[in-house]
């Protein structure tokens, strides 16, 4: 059983990057899950994985229209290899308005 959760990080303003809308696809692109993060930037996924490809897409372009910041990210979509033998996959998004990185945290 393999659970997955993601944070967002505000990196411009050095802080959780609340309310970014976020979309759980599997391989073939069906919606798995939708959420959005909370107040420290947090989503956890109630889905449970299993060995295979899945995507993770960050509504980045409403959320900054939303501050009335300009952005070149539309979204941020990240694609990801899960070994369904692994207990828990953290995915870390730090996002500016005109660059972002990506890593698997704990």
């Amino acid at each position: 059983m393999t659970t997955c959760s993601t944070h967002v990080l505000d990196a411009a303003a050095g802080r959780p990057a609340v309310g970014i809308d976020v979309t759980l696809l599997d391989a073939d692109g069906t919606v798995l899950e939708t959420g959005r993060t909370d107040d420290d930037g947090r989503l956890r996924w109630a889905t449970t994985l299993r060995t295979g490809t899945y995507a993770l897409r960050y509504a980045t372009g409403a959320w900054f229209a939303a501050a009335g910041v300009a952005t070149i990210h539309a979204a941020v979509h990240l694609e990801v290899l899960v070994d369904g033998t692994e207990p828990h996959y953290h995915l870390a998004l730090l996002l500016s308005p005109f660059a972002c990185t990506t890593y698997r945290g704990s």
